[in-house]
């Protein structure tokens, strides 16, 4: 199944603060976690941070709840698209060792007038960005399937 994925971090190329995947079907849960944040930079501070919506777990914490909800699913495929959140979700995979890493697939989309602060329900929250973008994928795609089926 695809996991919409979404992630926040303290500037471009900073660490990870909050992770969000957002499954395909709708009857399933997602799964969302927040890291610590100590030193955000302004524009972090002021739009991301008051956003969270949830206490930070550590690293640890996060990789095994990743890890578990990955494990859940024989072939997740993770879809993002922002190159960097494909970066944190596999370092946070990486950060295992020699556990048992799950098998997951990436799909970085490119979306041509997609803009995730203006379809957000609240933008800058990895969640509720990770709903945009599940909700923008799927609609493109019923519509190219209603093209096709013209």
């Amino acid at each position: 199944m695809r996991y919409f994925l979404d992630c926040e971090f303290n500037g471009f190329d900073g660490p990870l603060i909050a992770i969000a995947l957002v499954p395909e079907r709708e009857d399933r849960p997602a799964f969302y976690a927040v890291l610590p944040c100590s030193e955000p930079t302004p524009w972090v501070a002021e739009h991301v941070l008051p956003r969270l919506g949830q206490h930070p777990q550590s690293r640890a914490e996060v990789v095994a709840g990743l890890t578990h909800y990955l494990l859940a699913d024989p072939a997740p495929m993770l879809v993002a698209d922002w190159p960097e959140d494909i970066a944190h979700a596999a370092a946070l995979l990486a950060f295992q060792g020699r556990r048992i890493v799950p098998q997951v697939r990436f799909d970085l989309l490119n979306l041509p007038g997609f803009d995730t602060a203006s379809m957000s329900r609240l933008p800058h929250n990895a969640l509720a960005d990770a709903e945009a973008l599940r909700r923008e994928v799927l609609t493109r795609e019923a519509l190219s399937l209603g093209d096709v089926a013209a």
